[in-house]
Order: C-alpha cells, then structure tokens, then sequence
C-alpha cells in the first residue's frame, strides 16, 4: 500500500461513529476499502457531540482498528459536521472589473466572492463553507463556472453559505484533536453524503438526496450542477424506535429489534395478522399494521419537511432527478414506494459510487463522501462535477478554513 493514496474519513453520528481508510488503485483508477470500524455513540445526540471527552475515546478505539487493519500508522483524518444547528443563507456580492481592458481577470472572481461572504452573523454563530452558485456580468444572468476572461464592467456572485453553531462545531474538532489526529478538512454532512451518491448528472438535472440517519436527516438539493439548498432535520429513525418502545411498553433495545426485523413502509398487511416476540421480561404481541402505521407516520413527517425544503429553493420547479435515498433509515422495506407517494417524484436508493459493489452499504454514505473529498483534493479523483473554477475556490476555501480550527 502506498501511504500517500490512503484517504481516513470519520463520519460522527448519533448512534455510531464510523471510520473508514480508502486506497486508490493507480492501475484502474478505482477505490478499494482499506479498512472500515465503527462503534456505538455515546457523547452524540442528535448529530451534535455534547460530551467530547467520551467521544474522544470512540474515536481512539476505531484509530487503533482501523491501523490495525490498513497496517499503516494513520495522522489526518476528513471529518463531518452534523446536527440541526447547520444553516444555510444565500448572498451575493459585486465589483467593478479591474482591468482597463474590461476583461474579468482571477483577482476579480476573487473579489466578488469574498465581497458575496462579507455579511453579518448572530453571535456564536459562524460560515463553514461558500458554494458559488452563479455570475452575473453587466445583468447577463446564469452563468456557470468562471467568468475569467469574459468582458464586462460589473461582476456579480450569488453564493450559498452554510454555517453552524460556534459552541458545536469547537465541541466536533476538539474531539477529534484531543484523539491525537490531525483535522484535514471538516464537510457538513448533507454534503459529505450527496459526494457519495450523487453523479455529476444527477446534480445537474436537479435532484434531492434524503440521508435517514439515527438522530438526523440529512438533506441536500442541487440542480445545474450546483447546491442550491441544504438542512439538517432534527428527526431520524431513532424516533420510529422510541415510539415501539412506548406503543408496546419495552425497552429501546427490544424495540429496536422489531423495527430492524418486522418493519415496513407497506400498510397493506392485513390487520388481524399478529406478531408474537419473546422478550426478557415477557412475549410481545402485537399487529403487524399497527407497527407499519407507527413506522410511516414518522417517515411521513420526514418527508413533509423535506417537502418544505425543496419548496422554499425552488419555488414550484420541479426535480428532474428526484429523490435519492440513503442512509440506515432508507433500509426499511417499501420506503421507496412511499416516497414516490408523498413527494411526487422519482425515487432510488442511494449507494456509493466507485466501490465495489459487495461493499457498498447506505450507512456508510456519508463517510465514503468525507473520503472522497479527500481524493478530491489531493487530485485523486476526477471531480468532473467541479469546474477548474470550482476546484481553485474549493481548494482557496479549505486553506482559509483550517485557519479557524482549533
């Protein structure tokens, strides 16, 4: 194995804490899971770490699994951010065109996106990323990529920044510090996620992707290629656990147990069918309708919200692409089918790109993505969704942002 093609990528989740070690294959330009560990979240709550020490401690005990399994000594890490406090805000700035010639020159382009992030924050509140989105130059509107070079006497941006909460954020990368590792680069989870799933078609026909996870799901909206929208909801598949424990009297585990064997997004089993579950304490009987029905209730308040958020981005338009869905939540039976129902739109499950297939598996979506970023920047992979003038402010924006880690 060669040290400098082995990307380690830890995904911070509400149940679990994931790390995975991905290898480049210089011959057929394919990636090859090195090493993969996770282990139960204690310290996370709703995809915010609230206690660092103990997360601390995960993380060291997956470092250690996962060097003993890639048999290499492991420094830097990618890692995500999550958690309801992520926030979104569009801006836009503007500049005159510097040169004499009215040619738009590189100094321009950078002007007018560091004019389009100078606005102002509520206290304890701070930018984690600038997504350009579009140019404008003397009011032709729309254009994508870099304007280098066009002629103009005005440049416009329209970016899309994504935030998080001060005290949060300090809380992930402390964590993450105090394990011994260096932080390489730090990606909000909706993000990190779409990088795993989605195809540059995708994100340029419009599509949203849905990451069910435990605590949280994960949204991002792109279309023409860039992120138009993004949120993380403060609802996942740990609530559908919560209401079996309480509708049926158990514990957490039990019920856990019974959403992952006996779940379903499908109401059409027949209400007299029974299902009887040997407890510790005592056997559990109850209908199997009556589980699907508290299962699709709460997936159905998902995908309300989701609603919300394709329809405050885009008004009315539509998303060619439709829904891709991923995560651990995406794994119960039928969800496909009533996703299509509330949302109106197409829908698939989502998985990694560029693994093999016996390894792919959506709830490790988001981890493969933090990986793949990695790749990104140290030019692994091709980011054929990025244009040349995607790749230099990515690149500008990641060295401007470790400047603020910890």
């Amino acid at each position: 194995m060669q040290k400098a093609n082995l990307i380690t990528a830890l995904d911070i989740g509400t149940s679990s804490i994931k790390g995975v070690c991905l290898l480049k294959n210089g011959k057929s330009n394919s990636l090859e899971l090195a090493a993969s560990a996770q282990h139960p979240s204690f310290g996370v709550r709703r995809g915010v770490v609230v206690r660092v020490e103990e997360v601390s401690k995960i993380i060291n005990n997956i470092l250690e699994q996962l060097e003993n399994q890639s048999g290499q000594k492991i420094e830097s890490v990618f890692v995500n951010i999550g958690g309801s406090h992520i926030f979104t805000m569009n801006s836009s700035g503007s500049v005159v065109v510097s040169r004499a010639d009215q040619r738009i020159s590189q100094e321009d382009v950078d002007r007018v996106v560091q004019a389009a992030q100078t606005f102002s924050l509520p206290f304890n509140k701070e930018i984690l990323d600038i997504y350009p989105k579009e140019f404008t130059v003397d009011g032709e509107k729309g254009i994508k990529g870099s304007p280098l070079g066009m002629q103009g006497l005005k440049l416009e941006a329209q970016v899309l920044a994504i935030g998080a909460f001060s005290p949060y954020f300090k809380n992930s990368t402390s964590a993450v510090l105090n394990s011994g590792l260096q932080i390489l680069d730090i990606i909000p989870s909706p993000v990190a996620t779409a990088r795993a799933v989605l195809s540059p078609q995708q994100k340029e026909l419009g599509t949203c992707v849905i990451d069910i996870g435990a605590g949280t799901t994960d949204v991002a909206i792109y279309k023409e290629g860039d992120l138009m929208g993004a949120a993380v909801l403060p609802i996942g598949s740990d609530h559908i656990t919560h209401d079996i424990a309480v509708w049926l009297k158990t514990d957490i585990e039990a019920a856990e147990r019974i959403k992952i064997e006996f779940g379903t997004c499908d109401q059409s089993s027949s209400k007299k069918e029974k299902i009887k579950v040997s407890g510790e304490d005592n056997n559990l009987v109850f209908s199997r309708k009556m589980l699907s029905g508290i299962i699709v209730a709460r997936i159905t308040d998902i995908f309300s919200e989701v609603q919300k958020e394709i329809k405050n981005n885009f008004q009315g338009e539509i998303l060619p692409g439709g829904i891709v869905l991923t995560g651990g939540g995406s794994k119960l039976p039928k969800i496909v089918e009533l996703c299509k129902k509330e949302l109106k739109l197409p829908c698939r499950l989502g998985f990694q790109q560029y693994v093999r297939e016996a390894e792919k598996d959506s709830s490790l979506s988001c981890a493969y993505g933090l990986a793949l970023w990695g790749f990104d920047s140290q030019d692994g992979l091709d980011r054929s969704d990025l244009t040349t003038f995607g790749k230099e402010v990515w690149n500008r924006s990641k060295n401007f942002f470790r400047n603020f880690i910890p």
